[in-house]
């Protein structure tokens, strides 16, 4: 299979799968806010999902990525089914420690994210939640790594439809605190099950190694701070929303969020597929140059679907949601932007994986972080929730910039002038959006066509080569 084809597949398949799995939390998100009395509801749910975001980094501590580096390493079986046993156990084992760590600090956990010692209960669930989430994520890796990509599409979609199965009769009844979180919880230990069923024959208590366990952990503790400044980029802004503006308006960004991340379609896809790409073909002599183009080409989608959104947002969002939420809109492009960017500095990070070099990545992370967590501390108390979603933007622009400046000069990526260019003139659009046509679709929708227009013409190359391409599939298949 060549290389194009390949990452195309997988990026087309996984992009298909996860678009329902996705569309589902999207179709859902309007009927669980109604369900609720208000906001402040959505915002504990919110702040139950932040804080499992930020304690299993802890507990896997970059054991996924080294799992998924270390098992391209060699082709023999044996070697393969050893990396996946090393990481399960060494991930089961911390999923324990730091689920207890929770449980045993429940009282202040509650405190610092909640508001309240009254809230322990949600602690509980939430420590719950990472101590099978954990071991999910490393169980239902040898799925992604051996590309069954179709398997892996359906389960997933099957554990969307189990958590909205199980939260909507609960808010129904009343539980409009614990139902999202309990919900999450009963999705994650279906994964860990199912997965773990199905790939069983990946582990086994003999094929863990701990010589092995030593070289996994030389590449995944270096990455694990990096995924707690991904916590500092998606999820401090709650917080310091929580300690400025209150729970309620945590809320209102949460919703705002949640359809920023429409984007998660595109970013979805591309994670899912990219790294099994990535590493099959990190031996190829041109891998610098085939990376690059990957980079540009993922940055001109980005650019143009966070386009597409600013154009078409205003009046779809006001037929969503109610009056209450309706201060969120403005914070949907940066919000539906920041993932994007994220998927630009993992294809660029990545190849510090690819030569076991992965420190760099947390010095651009550290910038970023200080950044995202500066401004949104400056401004909210300026801009409101703006300013948390400006914020965030700031920081993975900083990141991103910082990333391929250093990837370029130590030779490890290539991108053309031409990208710079198109960035340049996207950030007029978005000045002009912010500035002058917030609120004026029509307006928008044409200024949305310029900038495509401007992008086929940049790109022209690249679309004549794919015209010709099917050209002459085409003549193929009439004969």
């Amino acid at each position: 299979m060549s290389r194009a084809r390949l990452f195309i597949e997988n990026f087309v398949v996984y992009g298909l799968g996860s678009m329902v799995a996705k569309v589902i939390p999207l179709v859902m998100l309007p009927v669980v806010t109604r369900l609720m009395p208000d906001a402040s509801y959505f915002g504990y749910s919110d702040l139950a999902n932040t804080l499992v975001s930020l304690m299993q980094p802890v507990a896997i501590m970059g054991m996924y990525d080294a799992m998924f580096r270390m098992f391209f390493d060699r082709d023999d079986e044996g070697f393969k089914k050893s990396v996946c046993s090393t990481a399960l156990f060494f991930v089961m084992g911390m999923t324990v420690l730091v689920a207890a760590c929770m449980l045993l600090l429940e009282d202040p956990i509650a405190r610092l994210f909640f508001g309240g010692a009254e809230f322990t209960n949600l602690v509980v669930v939430s420590a719950l939640t990472v101590l099978m989430s954990g071991g999910g994520s490393i169980v239902q890796a040898p799925t992604r790594m051996m590309n069954k990509r179709l398997l892996f599409i359906v389960l997933n979609l099957t554990t969307s439809v189990l958590s909205y199965v199980v939260s909507i009769p609960l808010l129904l009844v009343g539980e409009y605190l614990m139902a999202l979180p309990v919900a999450a919880l009963i999705a994650a230990a279906s994964s860990l099950v199912i997965f773990g069923l199905i790939n069983r024959k990946w582990f086994s208590f003999k094929g863990f190694d701990s010589k092995l366990l030593k070289t996994m952990l030389a590449i995944g503790v270096p990455l694990m701070p990096s995924f707690l400044f991904y916590w500092a980029f998606n999820s401090a802004s709650r917080l310091v929303i929580v300690s400025a503006l209150g729970v309620s308006a945590a809320g209102v960004f949460a919703v705002a969020a949640k359809v920023g991340q429409v984007s998660q379609l595109i970013y979805t896809a591309f994670a899912q597929g990219w790294q099994y790409f990535a590493f099959s073909t990190m031996r190829d002599k041109d891998q610098v140059e085939l990376n690059s183009r990957v980079y540009e080409y993922l940055g001109v989608i980005s650019l143009l679907a966070t386009a597409l959104v600013i154009a078409v947002m205003d009046p779809v969002y006001r037929l969503l949601f109610s009056d209450e939420y309706a201060g969120g809109i403005v914070c949907v492009p940066y919000l539906f932007l920041a993932p994007l960017l994220l998927m630009l500095y993992q294809v660029a990070a990545n190849q510090l994986i690819v030569v076991k070099r992965t420190w760099p990545s947390l010095l651009m992370l550290v910038c970023g972080a200080a950044t995202c967590i500066a401004l949104q501390v400056a401004l909210v108390p300026l801009l409101g929730i703006e300013g948390a979603a400006i914020g965030t933007i700031a920081g993975y622009f900083v990141t991103v910039v910082i990333a391929l400046a250093v990837l370029t000069r130590m030779k490890l990526m290539a991108v053309r002038s031409r990208f710079h260019m198109l960035f340049v003139v996207f950030v007029v659009y978005l000045l002009a959006w912010r500035f002058l046509l917030m609120g004026s679709t029509a307006a928008l929708c044409v200024l949305f066509m310029c900038f495509a227009l401007f992008c086929a013409w940049l790109y022209r190359e690249e679309l004549h080569g794919l015209r010709r391409r099917f050209a002459k599939a085409r003549k193929k298949e009439s004969v």
